[in-house]
């Protein structure tokens, strides 16, 4: 069972309830209340939100990017607001905290972890969105192909700070004109 307070879930708590003692029957009768009131709230939250940027057209845009859906995206355009601020998509990456540190002295350049500087939410958000990308799609190829090599947490990392520049990209834009190019170049290469 993937969810526990899914229909099946659901169903498996209503069996196992009568032989439950009635301290943790009422227990577990409380907390799903508890978690239905929360996803009625959560739900008309998402409504609202849906409602406020469906004219945006940038918001209908970062929704193109794989792993990023209406909260994802809200969150996007909530915390970037005007992409004109920015001149460059690694402008963007840096002012969220992706990019790695960068010490330069003579001959000797020291690169480090990233900077967290900048907007946690949007660090947050690129990062739980990086993990739900298909492993076919390119940025779930180029996450999977950084990880034989450096490890997940920093695949992880590494694709979010692509994911930010395409995010730039579809803001500036109004399209993701970089991962609609990959899919047409991966087509023509399989039919070849």
């Amino acid at each position: 069972m993937s969810d526990l307070f899914g229909v099946s879930g659901n169903e498996l708590l209503d069996r196992a309830a009568p032989r439950l003692p009635a301290a943790m029957r009422g227990r577990v009768g409380s907390s799903r209340w508890l978690i239905g009131r929360l996803d009625f709230r959560i739900d008309q939250f998402a409504r609202l939100v849906r409602a406020r940027l469906r004219a945006d057209p940038g918001y209908t845009a970062v929704q193109e990017l794989p792993g990023v859906g209406p909260t994802i995206g809200a969150v996007f355009i909530a915390e970037i607001g005007q992409i004109e601020r920015f001149p460059s998509a690694a402008h963007l990456a840096s002012w969220s905290g992706l990019t790695p540190k960068h010490r330069e002295s003579d001959t000797t350049v020291h690169r480090g972890r990233i900077t967290k500087q900048g907007s946690k939410l949007v660090r947050w958000a690129a990062i739980e969105a990086v993990q739900h990308i298909p492993a076919g799609s390119r940025l779930g190829i180029y996450r999977d192909r950084v990880a034989e090599r450096r490890g997940r947490n920093q695949a992880k990392v590494a694709a979010a700070r692509e994911l930010v520049e395409c995010l730039y990209y579809a803001l500036r834009d109004g399209h993701v004109r970089r991962l609609q190019h990959s899919r047409d170049d991966r087509a023509a290469r399989l039919a070849a």
